[in-house]
């Protein structure tokens, strides 16, 4: 690994200048206000990532991921980086790779959606893929020792590279645009979990801050996180995680994954996160991705559980990405079909949440 010594400051510190420029060109992710007719007493709001120069939450990570890199003296000026990904931290990190100058390899799931795969070769990513996910990790690491390189490991750095007490991180974000809102401190801020990193950094700040928010993580059912959760016991899944949701669901408990900082955690059916995802893509008029689906299930679960109880709030969660990059998979009644994901009656049931009146 290098040190300080044999890279050349100069270049450290322009390759930070650049990356700092770049945020600074950037405007902060809207948050989105839905009301809900059904029950007047909660709003929900969607903090949309879609937003960012490459599409995605992942924006955020991975700029995060190379300024600790970077400061950590671990990329120079001809260090090939490389990274495992479903496809949306990867076209992140080709982008900040291609604004440094430096060769990036994604090493992907051959299941990838296809237009995740041209968002990467288009800011000049390399491919890599493999047929079993589980084998991401080693296959990363052959490949920094075969290029001299490094692997960013996103499932390891996710909840250290970002700063949780602040610095313009996603958590407090949130708060500052909440602030004049009805209800300005959230009930709850559901997220998933595909690092961990979101949810420990969110989960993070509300307790440095002192908020009587709590923290809900949306799982695909197929995944090992809610298992954990339950059971500190369960740390894989033998067989693999068969989810179909991009994004988020791992087969094994990543290093990134904070559990203790979590008050509850709601497995999620993949038809569920279609159906939910259809619904609220015509609620706002613009597709969205189908990890934001599976946070929106989990909203649906809360509201009606507040509205049963008589409490009113507000609730926060996050439209990760946006639904082009799923046309060929999520918005293809065929394929759909063709998986088993019998997503109508899920879509129906959100349509009435978001949009029917009492």
């Amino acid at each position: 690994m290098m040190t300080t010594q044999d890279i050349d400051r100069g270049w450290l510190a322009e390759a930070i200048r650049k990356i700092e420029a770049d945020y600074n060109r950037s405007a902060d992710t809207h948050l989105i206000r839905l009301d809900l007719p059904k029950y007047p007493g909660i709003t929900l709001y969607l903090k949309d990532e879609s937003s960012h120069p490459t599409g995605s939450l992942k924006h955020r990570l991975a700029r995060s991921l190379f300024l600790y890199a970077l400061c950590n003296a671990w990329i120079g000026p001809d260090t090939c980086i490389i990274e495992a990904s479903s496809g949306s931290t990867a076209v992140s990190e080709a982008y900040f790779a291609r604004m440094l100058g430096l060769r990036f390899i994604a090493v992907v799931p051959e299941t990838t959606a296809v237009p995740k795969l041209d968002a990467i070769r288009f800011h000049g990513g390399e491919i890599h893929t493999v047929a079993d996910p589980r084998t991401v990790y080693a296959v990363c690491q052959r490949l920094a020792i075969e290029t001299g390189g490094h692997y960013l490991d996103q499932f390891t750095y996710a909840e250290r590279a970002t700063d949780w007490r602040g610095n313009n991180n996603i958590a407090e974000s949130i708060f500052a645009q909440m602030a004049q809102e009805k209800h300005p401190v959230p009930s709850w801020i559901v997220c998933g979990a595909g690092t961990g990193g979101t949810s420990a950094t969110i989960g993070r700040f509300i307790r440095y801050q002192r908020h009587a928010t709590r923290l809900c993580v949306a799982d695909p059912v197929h995944s090992v996180f809610h298992r954990h959760f339950a059971d500190r016991a369960v740390t894989a899944i033998p067989e693999g995680c068969a989810s179909k949701i991009e994004g988020i669901g791992r087969p094994r408990v990543e290093a990134s994954f904070m559990p203790a900082i979590i008050e509850r955690m709601i497995a999620v059916e993949d038809a569920d996160s279609v159906g939910a995802m259809r619904a609220l893509s015509l609620a706002i008029g613009r597709r969205v991705g189908g990890s934001t689906g599976t946070n929106l299930w989990a909203c649906a679960r809360i509201v009606e559980e507040m509205a049963r109880a008589g409490t009113e709030g507000s609730i926060v969660t996050l439209l990760c990405d946006g639904g082009d990059r799923y046309r060929d998979t999520y918005y293809d009644d065929a394929w759909l079909a063709e998986h088993g994901i019998a997503w109508q009656a899920a879509g129906e049931r959100m349509r009435a949440l978001l949009l029917e009146r009492p």
